[in-house]
């Protein structure tokens, strides 16, 4: 497919997002950037939630995890289901009846400053390494198909990118990310769809044809039960519960927009729907996958080592032009959703929990400072695309973020604490027992093999994250509540 062709279609796309921008973003004050001035429709916002959920990567590796995993991801879809339903019954109240901006002030009501300021760290470590790996990807196969072609640098693509998401949340922020991730989350589906579309008629299969195809395929068994391998349905459905718990509940990236619907009803409203079309797009991306190896088989092409780049290499040189259209505009989307929310969500957390900034304040301090604080973010996630840039090794630059997800245990051990317990602690010793169970849970896993007899952490290791620092908790436990005041 010729560069200029997809280079049309990202400016087309991107036009799209600066004229919703241009209109949600006039009189938009700080509570309009902050939580939409608590007016973001429910249905606008379930519906955005899924191109947040979904990355660039995700767009890719899915579909390309389907060759080895076969369908068993939909176990930990299943298992979101759950996890959304704990959300919604339990962390929404919560947020709600102590009328949050960002979540990790309930931390600071809780235990204390200090453990407030954990928190919010720890979310800031996860997105930024999250966002700038997700953005990494999408950008270096954008570099490959088309500014490669023109000589035009990684750090100047990179930079572009990074700009135009920041000319469109500068101003408005979650006001006008609820309207743009909505349309970002069609494009997305629509990608999806089209490249399903395109390849079952590649393969002269009509609906009820391709269903049966990939049914009937070695791809498509969902359920698992040999108990020592990661894709075990227990490790897989209890691992999605909490995954949707930790990195939509206890996330400010996911909840900042659920925070700006007027009411809790329809906050709930939002989460349960957006949970049912989670799982329906799910079943889009494994079949889509099935459909790529098929194809590939069929037509006797070489699946590549890294089953990653088989979408992309087949959408972009052998499925033809449309194809190729649906999956830049997908993989864009996927790639935008996911990173643009980043540097509001970003910006409203620093600003709340480590400057204190009252959300209502209207003053033009306040607002400079927002303004510094988002573009110092920008800035941010471009210097750590670079530096992966520079490193130019996937196995380094993915245990970096698999490291960053390690972050999201002692979230779930923090609020666990708070919630379902009385307990008082010492609250200026928390960020050590957050820092120490991570990285017990890394050596753990490196080893498990050897100390746990054969046994395979899968996405588990975040719940032993979790219990770890619920743990490390209690030892820090205050017996006499006298001493509250001195800690």
């Amino acid at each position: 497919m010729a560069p200029e062709i997809i280079l049309i279609c990202i400016v087309v796309y991107f036009a799209i997002l600066l004229s919703i921008s241009y209109v949600t973003g006039k009189k938009a004050d700080s509570r309009a950037y902050f939580i939409g001035n608590k007016q973001s429709p429910w249905y606008l916002v379930a519906f955005g939630l899924i191109g947040d959920s979904l990355s660039g990567v995700t767009f890719i590796s899915v579909p390309g995890a389907v060759g080895n995993d076969k369908f068993s991801y939909i176990q930990i879809v299943l298992g979101y289901l759950l996890g959304y339903y704990v959300i919604a019954k339990i962390l929404l109240p919560m947020y709600y009846r102590l009328n949050l901006v960002s979540i990790y002030s309930y931390l600071c009501q809780r235990f204390g400053s200090t453990s407030e300021k954990t928190g919010s760290f720890f979310f800031l470590i996860s997105r930024l390494i999250g966002a700038a790996f997700r953005l990494y990807i999408s950008v270096a196969v954008l570099q490959i198909f088309i500014f490669d072609k023109w000589g035009v640098p990684f750090w100047l693509t990179s930079s572009i990118i990074i700009i135009l998401i920041l000319i469109y949340t500068y101003k408005g922020g979650i006001k006008t990310l609820v309207w743009t991730d909505s349309v970002q989350s069609g494009f997305l589906l629509l990608g999806v769809i089209l490249s399903i579309i395109v390849i079952a008629s590649s393969l002269n299969l009509g609906f009820f044809e391709m269903f049966s195809t990939i049914k009937d395929s070695q791809y498509s068994q969902i359920f698992f039960w040999d108990w020592q391998e990661k894709n075990f349905f227990f490790k897989q459905f209890l691992s999605g519960a909490f995954i949707a718990i930790v990195m939509t509940g206890l996330d400010q990236n996911m909840m900042q927009k659920t925070l700006s619907v007027k009411s809790l009803p329809e906050a709930q409203k939002n989460i349960y729907s957006y949970s049912i079309i989670s799982v329906v797009v799910n079943i889009f991306f494994v079949s889509l996958g099935a459909l790529l190896f098929i194809f590939a088989t069929t037509k006797g092409i070489q699946i590549p080592a890294k089953t990653d780049e088989l979408f992309p290499m087949l959408a972009l040189n052998e499925l033809g032009i449309f194809a190729a259209i649906a999956f830049i505009l997908g993989i864009t989307a996927a790639t935008f959703s996911s990173a643009d929310s980043v540097l509001t969500t970003l910006t409203t957390s620093f600003c709340i929990d480590f400057l204190k900034i009252n959300s209502n304040d209207e003053s033009q301090k306040q607002k400079r400072t927002r303004h510094l604080v988002h573009i110092s973010f920008a800035v941010i996630l471009l210097a750590i695309i670079i530096i992966f840039r520079e490193i130019n090794n996937s196995a380094v630059i993915t245990a970096v973020f698999t490291v960053a997800g390690y972050t999201y245990g002692p979230l779930l051990g923090l609020f666990a604490f708070g919630m379902f317990t009385k307990i008082n602690i010492k609250d200026k010793f928390v960020w050590l027992v957050c820092l120490i169970s991570p990285i017990l849970c890394y050596i753990l896993n490196l080893y498990s093999t050897i100390l746990l007899g054969g046994y395979k952490f899968g996405f588990e290791i975040l719940l032993l994250n979790g219990l770890l620092t619920f743990l490390g908790l209690y030892i820090l436990k205050i017996r006499n509540p006298n001493k509250l005041q001195n800690t």
